[in-house]
Formats: C-alpha cells, sequence, structure tokens
C-alpha cells in the first residue's frame, strides 16, 4: 500500500499521521531510522528529520538514528539491518530518506509498507531497510542524479523534513494517548 502527499499542500502532515497508523497497527515503540548525508543539500533531508524528531518526540515514544550529529548513511544499512534485528526484534521500523523521482512527482513524500532502498536512485545496490519508508522526492532523476542532489534547494528539503516529522511526531503522540487510555481502562 502507498500514500503520496504533496509538500505544499497544507493537510499532507495529518494525511501522512493517519497513513502511518493504517500501515503501522501494532502499538509497539517503533524504530525510525534517517538516512542520509549532510554533504550534500538533497541528501540531509533523512538527518534533518531526525534533528527534528528529536526536539519533537519524547524518547519513550520512539527509538531514533539517524541525526545531523550522528547521521546514517546509506552504506551502513547492511550493518543497520543486523543491529536493528538483534537489539529491536518486536520493533516496526521507519525508515525516512530523499529520493529521486520523475520530474511530476518532485515535492511529492510517499509512505509505503515496503522497505526503502537507500542507493536505489543512483543504481546503488546497498540493502533494504524498514518495515514502512517514507520518501521525499527532492529532485528530478537523471542520469546525474547525485549532482542533483546537490543542487537541491535547501528550503525544499527543510520544508518537507518539517512536514514528515511533524507527522511522525503526531502520529507517535497520538500512540501514546491510546496507550495511556488503554492502561487506564485496565485499572
Amino acid at each position: 500500500m502507498e500514500y503520496a502527499f504533496h509538500m505544499f499542500n497544507s493537510m499532507a502532515d495529518v494525511g501522512m499521521s493517519l497513513a502511518l497508523g493504517k500501515l503501522i497497527e501494532e502499538n509497539t515503540r517503533p524504530v525510525i531510522v534517517c538516512i542520509g548525508s549532510d554533504l550534500a543539500i538533497g541528501d540531509s533531508l533523512g538527518p534533518v528529520v531526525g534533528t527534528m524528531l528529536e526536539k519533537k518526540i519524547k524518547p519513550s515514544d520512539a527509538y531514533l538514528y539517524g541525526t545531523l550529529r550522528r547521521p546514517v548513511t546509506a552504506k551502513e544499512i547492511k550493518y543497520l539491518k543486523e543491529f536493528l534485528a538483534r537489539t529491536h526484534p518486536r520493533s516496526k521500523v521507519i525508515a525516512v530518506d530523499a529520493a529521486v523521482g520523475d520530474d511530476s512527482e518532485v515535492g511529492l513524500i510517499k509512505l509505503s509498507d515496503l522497505p526503502l532502498r537507500p542507493g536505489a536512485g543512483a543504481n546503488k545496490r546497498l540493502g533494504s531497510v524498514g518495515d514502512v519508508s517514507i520518501l521525499g522526492i527532492i529532485a528530478k532523476k537523471s542520469a546525474f542524479s547525485y549532482a542533483q542532489l546537490n543542487l537541491t534547494r535547501l528550503n525544499t528539503v527543510f520544508s518537507m523534513a518539517d512536514m514528515i516529522s511533524s507527522a511522525v511526531a503526531n502520529f507517535l503522540s497520538d500512540r501514546a494517548d491510546q496507550r495511556r487510555l488503554f492502561e487506564r481502562s485496565l485499572r
């Protein structure tokens, strides 16, 4: 199942939060993996989302990996999958990354119940990660996709990151409220 929201849709964060609720039905503490690097503006979407989430969520709501201070790059996916399987065996993994796409897709944020494949836009085979993926289409796919990542506007990345982090934070907050209500009903 896939959902897509445009970054200029004022209700996109609400829609993404609801979509996350449909994609992750278990009420367990999820793992959020924000993939990318601050070496290229377009590739920094994941770490910017992670940094924003540090300020928006409680540590008890989710496990968070990948920030500007401590990035998780696509090259580390192979090791990360093993680490996550050992450390968080029952948790759903939400993977966030930037992507390139068709010209008409630039500005879309796609949520899917499929794993994320970092580096696929640059024809790299680095493995996959996640039970749910969030992809921000930040540039047009071309023969020079990596160059496109360097030419992406910071405002595009920042606006998408703000929207994604708000949606994830709202989803986690709603989950925490549901958990508290359930625990009260047991008393």
